[in-house]
C-alpha cells in the first residue's frame, strides 16, 4: 500500500489555518508510507493534468496529530509522486498540540472507510 492509511474525513479537530497561514509553514519531506489520507476520492483529471498546480499551493498540506500524519490537501500530488516511484513528498506540515481532542463523531465519517496497516 502506498499510504499508511485511507480515511473518509478528518479525525482531528479544525485547526483554523487560512491559505496565508499555510504559506508561512516551510515545506518538509515526509514519507508517503507515513501519510494517512483524509479522502477516498481522487479526481482523475486533476491527477493527469500538467497544470494541476497552477491554482493553489504548490505543496500539499498535512496535519500532524497524536503521532499520525494526515494529508489534508494535495492527494493528487501524493499519488503522482508515488506513480513516479518516489517515496517522499514535500509538503507543509502543521502540528496540532499534543492532547488536542478528537473531532466530534457527528462531524465526519472518519472511521467508515478507515484502512490502516
Amino acid at each position: 500500500m502506498i499510504f499508511k492509511g485511507v480515511l473518509d474525513g478528518k479525525p482531528y479537530p479544525d485547526h483554523g489555518l487560512t491559505a496565508r497561514d499555510w504559506s508561512q509553514i516551510p515545506p518538509q519531506q515526509v514519507r508517503l508510507s507515513a501519510i494517512i489520507t483524509t479522502t477516498t476520492v481522487l479526481a482523475l483529471d486533476r491527477l493527469l493534468s500538467e497544470d494541476s498546480t497552477f491554482y493553489g499551493d504548490l505543496f500539499p498540506h498535512a496535519v500532524e496529530w497524536n503521532g499520525d500524519l494526515y494529508l489534508e490537501d494535495g492527494l493528487h500530488r501524493a499519488v503522482r509522486s508515488a506513480l513516479r516511484g518516489r517515496e517522499v513528498l514535500h509538503c507543509r506540515v502543521h502540528a496540532l498540540p499534543p492532547g488536542t481532542p478528537r473531532r466530534p463523531a457527528s462531524s465526519g465519517r472518519y472511521g467508515k472507510h478507515a484502512r490502516q496497516d
